[in-house]
């Protein structure tokens, strides 16, 4: 399977991206096909093998709308060839790589054209396709990348809205003035009275409706197309409502020229033209907060550097940062942004790292560190050998989670979609009929009915409802971004206002995961120092935080350690070694009794430790207790404040950890949790999860290592340390960038203030099309009430798009709580 995402153009309601998703979905080999009104959209997975990116093309053609590839064109120019057997190689070769979608070869020219995702493969991987098939390769500067351009497209967009909006209401405004100046009693020149010069008056306003007309016939191109396609859109409802006003002012025109003069007063030339007018203004405040909505992104990519200096046979090249290779020595000065993810080699510097991992104190680094893609060097020059590039580093990996975060659907917006999607024709059906009833069962004109028809016409738009949650999600997610939260989808961000419970990990997310020795007790024959050594010994080389304390205090000491013989490692309790023809068994209390070792007098002391939150670890010398080595881990700093917080908003909090119940609950202590799951091994803990979650609660877990990740998996929401392993973080829905547990509670504030918000947004798209509806329809007149003017519906249809998008956008003001 594979999955593509396309842009879509035309679309300009929720119906519309119903339409492009239905046809797209029927098609051979599609799994899901999802479509974002909000980012315009398109992502599909589907079996290459079956379908392909023409066909889909060609599918969302049929549909009447135009599906963009998500591609970047670059040129490369090529070294090496001498006939078209060459140019034929290559082009081979470069189509041949995933996420090329075309490549082409000029023989005569040198150059290579290729047209590729850039969320898949970089400018340097073809490069050394063309390497590999015995050619060089050489990509030309190309200073514009894909987001200035977009960024650039979403701005010409805007301008055009914009220039459509003020040269309309520069033909409109005078024309509703001449239609309805005199009725309130504004003077009017006798060569436009409306009863003595009729024809003037009618001639004048069908000249200043046939711009606006122009200016929008985007309007009825589009709407009228996915009429008659069968799938019609909130464009169709604007066409049908605007021609038939039209249509009917021009009628009246020609019975004026006819001598029929009382037709004066019933042109519909100014509705027609006011409507295109205010939903053009409602389009351009759509598209300036559509713009809004994705300014995390844009910070985001605006991080990276444009370019590196790279060192080539001893030669300092300044180079784009697309055609850095893995292995290339990198250098950067003072102040310089380091351009892609790396190890450092030479030099000493500090790093501040804060708008990736939110820790605002630059980062000692030395050789042999890592170096973070787009983090700023403070104030040393340093050599670093490239180890990620392109889509493989940090700020990459983070920019694609939030744009699929951002692209996805939250499960509270199906409804909505399902609405939506049959929502056009009812309306269509709606219009027609009421006109129809006020005609024949009203008794009233046909141009009192065809008010009507067109104000329901104009109304009734579905926008509203398609842009209500995927605005929010966008803003949320955005918003998380920027607050070191890393939220993967919309289901993520919808589940975790529901969490009930959340597990806590121990070591590595309450504590600092970096352990010390603390105390040391033997038994006679042995000191302690010796105790020490030879427990480092056997745990040289252990990847487990305990042995690394153990070896950590032994060197600290200067003990020369001896060398093991033989070593077994025993799963979640400990390791048998053989060291100077010795046999030592070091672990926890449940090995020892395994193992059936008696710990004597040890047995109070090791209780007594473990009480204070030490972790007492057992060490046995051929079958006979040799003594204890007390281990304890800090906690980290923000521990304590995150579970009161989280105690506060009412949810569960409970720790879970391999450790024995009398260190586990020493810690629980400190920082107040009341539930402890305790001597837990590292594969039981999803087990654990699921128990909890059979309570019928919804579960969160947290946690950092490569053990937790099925726990993590198993979990409702997976929430991942950002200093935690790659695996861990895989497998979570939430990735905390800071380490900081501070965000698990603002991850859940996030997520609550962002389903708020779409609760809010849909019931004002449901209320407004609900109440709306009804007074078009001429409910309220029936009563002695109103008529719904058509230029008032096209105001109002306007207002509730442009009051979604406002109200996504105060999401932009959130904050996490301070403990109460």
């Amino acid at each position: 399977m594979e999955t593509k995402t396309f842009n879509i153009e035309g679309m300009s309601c929720a119906s519309c991206a119903q339409t492009v998703e239905k046809a797209t979905g029927k098609l051979p080999g599609v799994a899901k096909s999802s479509v974002n009104l909000a980012t315009e959209k398109l992502t599909i997975e589907f079996d290459e093998q079956k379908l392909s990116a023409i066909e889909i093309k060609q599918a969302v053609s049929d549909a009447g709308f135009q599906a963009l590839s998500n591609t970047i064109q670059r040129t490369f120019d090529i070294e090496g060839m001498t006939c078209a057997t060459c140019a034929q190689t290559i082009e081979k070769a470069v189509n041949k790589i995933v996420g090329v979608e075309q490549a082409s070869v000029n023989l005569a020219t040198e150059k290579m054209i290729v047209s590729f995702y850039p969320t898949i493969i970089n400018p340097s991987t073809i490069t050394q396709v063309v390497v590999d098939a015995g050619y060089g390769a050489v990509e030309e500067m190309d200073t514009v990348d894909s987001v200035d351009r977009d960024r650039e497209k979403k701005q010409k967009h805007i301008a055009n809205m914009w220039q459509r909006f003020w040269v309309s209401a520069v033909f409109t405004v005078p024309l509703l003035y001449i239609s309805m100046g005199e009725m309130i009693g504004l003077p009017l020149p006798s060569a436009l009275a409306p009863m003595e010069n009729g024809a003037t008056f009618a001639i004048t306003q069908l000249l200043l409706t046939l711009p606006v007309l122009y200016l929008g016939r985007s309007f009825f191109t589009v709407g009228f197309k996915s009429l008659f396609k069968g799938h019609p859109n909130m464009d169709s409802l604007v066409a049908l409502g605007t021609s038939a006003a039209f249509l009917y002012s021009l009628y009246g025109t020609v019975m004026i020229f006819s001598g029929d003069t009382h037709f004066a007063m019933m042109l519909y030339y100014e509705s027609a033209a006011v409507i295109l007018t205010l939903i053009t203004l409602g389009k351009y405040f759509e598209a300036v907060s559509k713009g809004k909505t994705s300014e995390a992104i844009k910070k985001l990519m605006g991080l990276a550097p444009k370019n590196a200096r790279v060192l080539r046979n001893n030669e300092e090249l300044d180079i784009p940062i697309d055609a850095v290779q893995v292995e290339d020595i990198i250098i950067v000065k003072p102040g310089e942004k380091i351009p892609v993810d790396g190890v450092v080699i030479s030099g000493n510097t500090s790093i501040d790292e804060s708008m990736l991992t939110g820790e605002s104190i630059p980062v000692e680094k030395k050789a042999g560190d890592q170096v973070i893609g787009a983090s700023i060097n403070k104030n040393g020059l340093f050599h670093f050998k490239a180890t990620k590039v392109g889509k493989d580093t940090a700020l990459s990996q983070i920019i694609k989670l939030v744009e699929d975060a951002q692209g996805s659907k939250a499960p509270i917006a199906k409804m909505a979609d399902k609405i939506s999607g049959v929502f056009v024709p009812i309306v269509i059906g709606l219009a027609v009929l009421s006109g129809l009833a006020w005609y024949f069962l009203g008794q009233e004109s046909w141009i009192f009915a065809l008010t009507i028809t067109i104000s329901v016409l104009v109304i009734a738009c579905p926008c509203a409802l398609g842009l209500a949650t995927p605005t929010a999600i966008m803003v949320g997610t955005g918003k998380g971004a920027e607050n070191g939260v890393l939220i993967k989808s919309g289901d993520a961000l919808e589940t975790t206002h529901k969490l009930q419970t959340i597990v806590f990990d121990k070591t590595g997310t309450i504590t600092e995961g970096k352990p010390k020795v603390t105390d040391i007790v033997t038994v006679s024959g042995i000191s302690e120092d010796e105790l020490l050594r030879l427990a480092a010994s056997a745990e040289k080389g252990s990847e487990h935080p305990l042995g690394e304390a153990i070896v950590n205090g032994a060197e600290e000491k200067g003990l020369l350690l001896a060398k093991t013989d033989s070593f077994e490692a025993i799963p979640g309790h400990g390791i048998e070694v053989s060291i100077e023809e010795n046999t030592f068994i070091l672990g926890n209390q449940k090995l020892m009794t395994d193992k059936k070792i008696s710990l004597g007098e040890l047995n109070t002391q090791s209780n007594q430790l473990a009480e204070q939150g030490k972790t007492p670890m057992f060490i046995a010398k051929n079958g006979e207790i040799a003594g204890i080595i007390a281990v304890a881990d800090t906690i980290k700093e923000n521990s304590k404040q995150a579970i009161k917080k989280l105690q506060q908003m009412g949810i569960e909090v409970a720790m879970i950890t391999g450790d024995n119940r009398l260190t586990a609950e020493a810690i629980a202590k400190q920082v107040g949790i009341d539930r402890v799951l305790s001597e837990v091994l590292p594969e039981d803990k999803a087990a654990e999860v699921k128990k909890l979650q059979q309570e019928g609660k919804k579960i969160a877990m947290v946690g950092d290592g490569i053990n937790d990740a099925p726990a993590l998996a198993q979990a409702d929401i997976g929430i991942a340390i950002g200093s935690g392993t790659d695996v861990a973080m895989e497998s979570a829905d939430i990735v905390l960038m800071r380490s900081d547990l501070m965000d698990v509670p603002t991850a859940v504030e996030l997520s609550k203030a962002t389903i708020k918000n779409i609760k809010e947004n849909l019931f004002w798209a449901f209320a407004y099309n609900t109440l709306g509806i009804p007074v078009a329809m001429g409910v309220l007149h029936l009563f002695g009430g109103p008529l719904l003017n058509p230029m008032i519906a096209g105001a109002a249809m306007s207002f509730s798009s442009v009051s979604v998008l406002i109200n996504a956008l105060r999401l932009k003001r959130f904050k996490p709580s301070s403990i109460k």
